[in-house]
């Protein structure tokens, strides 16, 4: 019997566990030995693993976070790591590692790649932000914590007149912020792919809705800008108008996934499997237009993924 592993890595995402559900269950199915390594690229250096099998996963597609942990690991980058990683890979007759996660991620399932180990990667992150996917495991869910904690910051914000300056996550991605920001109908979202004048952007922008009877306001601000509270304090100083900054935070990594996170971690874990089924290695599972595609490893890694600048002109035309 052949050996697989699967492992998450980096940041946690919702609908990480649909994902391992779905390659453990589609590996037992075909025939292959399971092997669930935990906490990242520190479970494979250290053989931290155990053999999974159908009720292993059972009743954890709607779970949030990773059953097999996830961590950084400094030590995997190096030549002695990745040597002891290997080592365990032949110790185990493991042909194939399933690596899910983020562009971090798929660094290391370049290198294993590179030395003979065939990795499939995964996108998940709630980031958004892997160049050769469309969407990546997470993003849905991260959005809709975000949407639900505004909503509620809203409802207080307009008691009060107040003005919410809101940090949401997506590292130097604004794809959170974005979309997260129409559905809350954020009067000014910034985003680091967009250069933004402050006085223009937020001030002048608040001043005009006031003149049409606008009283609060939300403000989205994507993690790779930061500063809000700065923001918020200048804010005060210059319309008059209390504000309060609040900083999301990792609130929005948790909670159980969404049907879109569960349905395409599905997707891409049956894939994954499907594809070293095959004896392919080396390869990104991703999706484009809803269909799901698979690219080398280093062609993913070298794409670019660029922000829908007419989403964003549509933001802030129908937000005033």
């Amino acid at each position: 019997m052949k050996t697989i592993g699967v492992l998450t890595s980096g940041g946690d995402a919702p609908g990480m566990n649909a994902a391992i559900r779905a390659v453990v269950r589609a590996g037992c199915e075909n025939g292959f030995r399971v092997m669930g390594i935990r906490r990242g690229y520190n479970g494979l250096m250290y053989g931290d693993m155990y053999e999974m099998n159908l009720r292993s996963v059972s009743n954890i597609i709607n779970r949030g976070g990773t059953i097999l942990y996830s961590a950084r690991s400094p030590e995997f980058k190096t030549e002695e790591g990745m040597q002891k990683a290997i080592d365990v890979c032949k110790e185990m007759d493991m042909q194939g590692v399933v690596v899910i996660g983020g562009d971090g991620s798929f660094r290391g399932a370049r290198d294993l790649s590179l030395r003979g180990v065939p990795c499939v990667g995964v996108p998940g992150t709630i980031d958004n932000d892997i160049a050769c996917s469309d969407y990546t495991i997470g993003y849905d869910t991260a959005m809709n914590t975000v949407m639900e904690m505004v909503d509620r910051l809203r409802d207080t914000s307009e008691s009060h007149d107040r003005c919410s300056v809101v940090e949401v996550m997506g590292r130097r991605a604004g794809y959170i912020a974005l979309n997260s920001g129409i559905a809350c109908g954020a009067t000014t979202i910034l985003i680091p792919e967009v250069e933004f004048d402050f006085e223009k952007d937020v001030v002048e922008r608040m001043r005009r809705t006031q003149k049409t009877g606008k009283r609060h306001f939300i403000i989205i601000v994507a993690e790779g800008i930061g500063g809000v509270d700065e923001m918020a304090k200048r804010i005060q100083e210059e319309t008059g108008v209390e504000s309060r900054a609040t900083v999301l935070g990792h609130v929005q990594r948790g909670g159980s996934p969404t049907v879109r996170d569960r349905v395409a971690g599905s997707k891409m874990g049956y894939k994954a499997v499907e594809l070293l089924k095959a004896g392919i290695g080396n390869r990104v599972v991703a999706m484009q237009k809803d269909a799901l595609v698979d690219y080398d490893i280093f062609e993913a890694l070298n794409m670019k993924k660029s922000i829908d600048l007419d989403l964003y002109k549509l933001a802030h035309e129908i937000s005033i």
